[in-house]
């Protein structure tokens, strides 16, 4: 899991909007692929899947407060379309963040 503080809060439904707008025309950029994920609230924690090609969630996204604790599926970790979710997240994590400034808590 990893925890980023972007010093602002920001609700789940901000969070999941922000992310359907934003992440599959990145991937689509950065890939050059058709893939669309699928970004939605289960139990108040941000998901990120695409049921057509994995089993289960490729990201999880639990918003608290200012922090956002993000948990990546193990099954998927070098797989080369997560890491691409990962560093699309990442900068728009960095734009969502106050003053674009995004502070690691814990990372492991």
């Amino acid at each position: 899991m990893k925890i980023i503080n972007i010093h602002r809060s920001i609700h789940p439904g901000e969070l999941v909007h922000l992310l359907q707008q934003k992440l599959n025309p990145l991937f689509k950029e950065q890939r050059h692929s058709e893939i669309l994920f699928k970004t939605e609230i289960k139990d108040g924690i941000v998901e990120i899947s695409e049921p057509g090609i994995y089993e289960g969630f490729l990201f999880r996204i639990e918003v608290k407060g200012d922090e956002l604790l993000i948990t990546r599926s193990e099954h998927y970790v070098d797989d080369v379309n997560s890491l691409t979710v990962e560093s699309i997240l990442n900068t728009i994590f960095e734009e969502l963040a106050q003053d674009g400034n995004v502070t690691f808590v814990l990372e492991g």
